[in-house]
Parts: C-alpha cells; structure tokens; sequence
C-alpha cells in the first residue's frame, strides 16, 4: 500500500512537472522567440550563394581527409605553392560537414540556424537590459533589417554567435553574476573561427577601463570595480589574451586582423562590403531611424547611461557607418539598450494574462510552415544560376584547358569546389593575390586599364567571365579570340593563333 502511494505521489509530481516546463515552452516570451525566427526565415533569400562558399568546403575537406591544415595555396595557378592560412578554419567545418551529410539544404540550415541563434541572442540581450520582453522583440525585429548585409552562408556568423555569449556574461557580471571564467575558452574558440575576436578583445577592454574610474559627467555614472571585481577582469583578460594563441598558426593567426586592417589597402578599397555606409539606403535609412529614436526617447526620458554602455554604442555607431559590414554589429551593440528606452513606452508581459493554449497553436503553426517551405536541394542550386556557372557546368567539366584560364574574381570560390580540374587565377580570399600582386592585375584588367597586357603576362589562353561585363564585351571585339561556350550568366573565350598582342 505504501509502494503503492509512493509511486502515485511521484507520477503526480513529474506530471505537474512537465506540465510546468510545457507552459514555460508555450508562453509568450517563447512565443515571440519562435516568431521572430519564423520572420528570419521569411526574410532570409533561400539561396546560398556565396563567393566564399566554393573554397571553405575544399579547405574543411582538405583537412578531414589530411588531417593536416592548410598553409599554402593549392587552388590556383598564379599563387600555387604561395603561404596562406586558413584563418577561419574552425568555422568551416560546420558548413562541410551540413553539405556531406544533407548537401545544399544542409549548408542552407547552418546558416539559419546561426542567423537565428544571433537575433534571438539580440532578443535575450534586449530583454536583459529592458526586462521587457515586448520592447526586446521590437528591436530584435528591427535587427533582422541591419543584419541582412550578412546573410549568407560565411563564417563571419559564428562570430557574431560568440560576440553575444560575451556581451551576455559581461552585462551579467555587472548584475553581481559572474561567469567570465567562460571568456577564454570563448576566445580560443573564436580565434580559430574569425577575425572579428579582436572586436570581442576590445569591446572586453572597454568593460573592463570604464570600471577604473569613478563620477558622474551629465546624464553619464561610472562606478569603480571592487578589489575582488578588478583582480576577476585582469586575470581574465590576460588568460583570454594568452587563449588567442592557441591556434595552429600561432603569432601569424593573431595579427591576421592587422594585416587585414594595415597591408590589405585593394581588399578594403574594393570589396562592397567594406565600404562606407550608404544612408540613402534602406539600411542606412534605418540606421539613422535608430540613432533619431534614441535622441529622442533619451531627451524624453532622460535616461542615464552607464559608461561601458556608452562607449559600446558609440563603437557600434562609427563601425557601422565606417564599414557597412558592421551593421550587423551595430545592431548586436546598440538595440539592447534602445530596448531599454522603450519600455515605458511598451506594455510589460504579464504572466498571470498568458495563453498558452494559444501560444502553443500558433508556436506549432510557425514551426510547421518553416518545415514545409524549406527549399530542397534542386531550389537552392537553382537560385546559383543568375550569379553562377550553374548551367556552364556540364561543359567545364568535360573542359580539360591546354593552357592558363583566367575567371571572374566571384567565380573563383564556385570553381574551386566544383570544377576542380581548372586551377583558378583569383578567388574571394584576395589577401594571398593581393600579396602577390595577383589582384591589381586582376582590377587593372576589369577596369580596362591594360587588360591586353594582363592576359599576355599571365599567358591566358581562355577567359571565363560574365556574358555582360566590359572585358566579355572587350574580348568580343579583339581579333583572336573566339567563343567557346555561352549561355545567359557566363562565356568562355579562347585565344587563337592570330590574337592582337
């Protein structure tokens, strides 16, 4: 009998259990999570289609299979056998490994799912500060628009991924809960995976400095760090500074965002991404919304600021309007605390009014309409098509050049995973060409300065490029080269014997 009633007592108590844990699952605050994931996912382009792609998937399998890393170039012709590193190497693997297993549909969910794991880390951030789960899912949704300039399959999201995860420990720590002993291990990680780990080193510096001094400036508070607080920081600081070095390229890993920042000039000149923002855009537009609402809800509210916040929005501001790739940044740093300024305007979530019933319906609606609209496999190559030689690839794998073949610089990636037999003359990772003086003679010939002279010097008997572009059309009308293959997207010449010098 007593068995009997213990078993009884315990069943009743995991029941109640459970059905605790199905309310929390199905309240509203989870609700606005699956929502605001469900709108990534409408927002996101279903293709993944992205320069960089092509030799990320070769690197991660040229490592899987060596068990080696690489250290040299071994996709083209103009800088084989050159040093490079693949300082992004860690990120890689996922992408790979979603591609062997699942192919394109494969890659397509490890980028939402790190897209989605970036807002929805936006949205926790948002709450944290504001403690209102209405305002928090208003600015996450206005971080959807500012993240697109990175949607795409690129290792860059995994550092986003790790940039929230510190901005949630340090702004725990000023709540007395402190879990910056995860910081180095979060570096070491994120050092492996992306550049962007010297914005996480700073941004940890600032934290750390603006505890060193005491006041009140305006509507500006800064309070010292306890004995206990200052020594915590310094050793994690150092030891996540000493983490950085663990990595298998050692010193050479750690400056790579210098080199990038101080030797790279083509690189930041050329590349879209890293140009300045274009407030007649619509990101730019809303950059300016977000900055305006600000002023605004802090000339209102009078809201006071506590150093490190300021300087993390202020660092969020110049880097997004230096360079255009950071608006993603922006959004990471800045909208938690205008979340913060919303919330006298926003009604809070009351617990006792949820419908979790009806949370629940429309959570499963959500879940199930991202299901059923996943694009298969033949969509996402499909959507290649207008940027890439999707359909010239019957051909070029049939295509073994007697000679040198010079490719679109967006190509290049796309060659190297999937016409393996043509050695490329530049791809998207640019730093090694650009040592090598490989990328100015690539922009001298797309900009027709010479470009005669650039085909001769690299001896380039077949040029494959987009059917409508200036060196196509150039090639078009300069005696000697005739038309091998063309289709809508892409056109491949070839050098005959009577070709103007």
């Amino acid at each position: 009998m007593v068995t009997c009633v213990i078993t009884v007592k315990d069943t009743y108590s995991k029941y109640r259990r459970s059905r605790k844990f199905l309310e929390k699952l199905s309240s509203f605050p989870a609700l606005l999570a699956v929502l605001l994931a469900a709108i990534v996912f409408l927002v996101l382009p279903k293709t993944i289609a992205d320069p960089d792609l092509g030799w990320h998937l070769r690197n991660a399998q040229y490592q899987l299979q060596h068990h080696a890393f690489l250290r040299q170039d071994l996709y083209s012709f103009t800088t084989h056998g050159k040093p490079w590193m693949d300082h992004e190497w860690l990120a890689e693997i996922p992408y790979y490994l979603a591609w062997r297993w699942f192919g394109p549909r494969g890659v397509f969910f490890v980028m939402y799912a790190a897209i989605s794991a970036i807002l929805l880390g936006v949205f926790g951030l948002a709450t944290m500060q504001s403690r209102n789960v209405k305002a928090a899912f208003l600015v996450s949704f206005l971080a959807i628009f500012l993240a697109t300039v990175s949607f795409g399959p690129r290792t860059l999201l995994f550092g986003w991924i790790f940039l929230v995860v510190e901005l949630a420990i340090l702004y725990r720590f000023c709540e007395g809960r402190d879990f910056t002993v995860a910081l180095p291990f979060i570096f070491l990680l994120w050092v492996n995976t992306h550049g962007s780990w010297l914005i996480g080193l700073v941004l940890l510096g600032l934290f750390a400095l603006s505890g060193c001094v005491e006041g009140t400036w305006g509507s500006i508070d800064a309070t010292r760090w306890s004995a206990p607080q200052m020594r915590k920081l310094a050793w994690v600081a150092a030891l996540s500074l000493l983490a950085l070095f663990v990595n298998p390229y050692g010193w050479r890993l750690v400056a790579y965002p210098f080199d990038l920042a101080f030797h790279q000039k083509l690189n930041i000149a050329n590349v879209l991404e890293w140009r300045s923002l274009d407030f007649h855009s619509v990101r730019g537009k809303i950059v300016l919304a977000m900055l305006a609402g600000a002023i605004v809800l802090q000339l209102v509210r009078r809201r006071r600021w506590w150093l490190h916040e300021l300087t993390f929005v202020l660092l969020g501001t110049y880097a997004s309007f230096t360079y255009s790739r950071f608006l993603f940044l922006a959004a990471i740093l800045i909208l938690p605390f205008l979340a913060n300024d919303l919330r006298g305007w926003v009604p809070p979530y009351r617990a006792e009014r949820d419908k979790p019933w009806l949370n629940a319906g429309v959570l499963l609606i959500c879940v199930v309409a991202v299901c059923l609209k996943f694009p298969t496999d033949r969509k996402l190559i499909a959507a290649e098509a207008s940027q890439y030689p999707v359909h010239a690839q019957t051909y070029l794998h049939n295509f073994h050049p007697q000679g040198n073949v010079l490719n679109d610089f967006l190509w290049g990636g796309y060659l190297i995973w999937n016409v393996r037999q043509i050695p490329v003359f530049v791809d998207s990772r640019i730093d090694v060409f650009e040592r090598n003086g490989v990328f100015k003679a690539y922009l001298d010939l797309t900009q027709l300065r010479g470009s005669l002279g650039v085909l001769d010097k690299y001896s380039i008997r077949y040029v494959l490029f987009r059917k409508k572009s200036p060196v196509s059309y150039l090639l078009e009308h300069t005696p000697g080269w005739k038309i091998d293959y063309a289709d809508d997207t892409a056109i491949l010449f070839e050098k005959t014997g009577n070709a103007k010098q």
